[in-house]
This record gives structure tokens, C-alpha cells and sequence, in this order.
């Protein structure tokens, strides 16, 4: 009798340590709001802008309004590969502690343009997408797809995670990022349009 109950003992106790952990509805809700958001008001920025408004650049060395644009969308591709990285991971809560920043002061910290980072070289504006419009339906195109795999996906998302040179974030918070990093550079482009020089209609 003892032969037959140990393995189920322990198939019981092995069943309890390996239970997935999927998003809760409320981390659903919050990150397509702000994932929406950010999709919104990158496209609402963009409305009737003239091509020699999308061009315009402060300074030799600044970017313009599409390139800010093409950065974004880039960006979109590259962040949401990092977050699908670390699916190759096998999840850990034993790392959590790990994670110091919140969902939300990870949002703030990124949108926040107090702090200038100079981005890398794959990040950079090069007219990859053939032309302004071809850039921002990109995006579109890219950020519904990731807006649907937050409402779907039954991956471990807050038990993986990536190195930032800030700190350990999970998988979800990337996800986080990538939306707080749109709104960041909406304020670089409403920067451009501040300017006084900016051409008008």
C-alpha cells in the first residue's frame, strides 16, 4: 500500500510547485489601458501634420517629428522582443524580491524627459519603413497585436524576467515600458512643436 501512495503524495506535492501564474484580470485591464493610451495619443499627435512640420528639426543633430515616429515604432518591435526573450526562461518566483520598481513608478520613471538617454544604434531612425505613413501603420499594425496578447496570453509574465541598467523588471513590466517609452517620445515631439520656430499651418 505504501508503494502506491508515496507516488501520488508526490505527484500531489510536485502538481502544487509547478501551478502557472497568469495575469490577473486587473493587470489585463491596466496594461491595455495604458498600452491603448499610448497607441491614442501617438496617432492623435501625428494628425494633420504637414510633411515640412514632420521634418522639422530644432537643432542639425535632433530628430524630427518622423523620426521620433520611426523610433517608436522600431522600438515597438525590439521591446516587445526583449519581453518575448524571456519566455525562454522557465518562470521563478524565488526572483521577485528581485523586482524593486512598481508597475506604475516604472510608467513615470520612463515617460519622465529629465533624464536624456541617448539610444543605440538599432533604435536609431533610418527610413527602414520606406516612408512616414508606411512607419506609423507599423506601428498600428504592431501595437494592436501586442494589445491582443495581453488579453489572451496565459504565459507567466510576473515570474520571468530582463536586466535594465536601472534594475530586474518582469516580463509584464516590459510590456509597461514599451508603452511608457511611445508617451516619452510624444514629448519629444510635442518639444518640436513648442519651438518657436516650428512652421505653422
Amino acid at each position: 500500500m505504501k508503494k502506491v501512495i508515496l507516488p501520488i503524495v508526490f505527484l500531489a506535492l510536485f502538481a502544487f510547485t509547478v501551478v502557472k501564474s497568469t495575469l490577473t484580470d486587473a493587470e489585463r485591464e491596466f496594461a491595455v489601458k495604458e498600452l491603448t493610451k499610448s497607441h491614442d495619443h501617438f496617432l492623435n499627435t501625428l494628425e494633420g501634420l504637414n510633411e515640412e512640420q514632420l521634418n522639422y528639426k530644432v537643432t542639425d543633430d535632433s530628430w524630427s517629428i518622423a523620426e521620433c515616429a520611426e523610433h517608436i515604432a522600431i522600438s515597438e518591435n525590439m521591446i516587445f522582443g526583449m519581453m518575448q526573450g524571456t519566455l525562454a526562461q522557465e518562470p521563478d518566483s524565488s526572483k521577485r524580491s528581485e523586482v524593486k520598481v512598481t508597475d506604475e513608478g516604472l510608467i513615470a520613471m520612463i515617460e519622465d524627459r529629465s533624464n536624456k538617454v541617448k539610444t543605440s544604434e538599432p533604435f536609431e531612425p533610418s527610413g527602414k519603413y520606406g516612408n512616414f505613413e508606411e512607419t506609423v501603420n507599423e506601428f498600428k499594425t504592431k501595437r494592436k497585436e501586442h494589445i491582443e496578447y495581453v488579453k489572451s496570453t496565459q504565459d507567466d509574465l510576473r515570474n520571468r524576467y530582463q536586466q535594465l541598467p536601472f534594475g530586474t523588471v518582469d516580463a509584464y513590466q516590459i510590456l509597461l515600458f514599451m508603452s511608457g517609452h511611445t508617451e516619452r517620445h510624444i514629448k519629444q515631439m510635442e518639444e518640436v512643436m513648442d519651438d518657436e520656430d516650428f512652421p505653422m499651418d
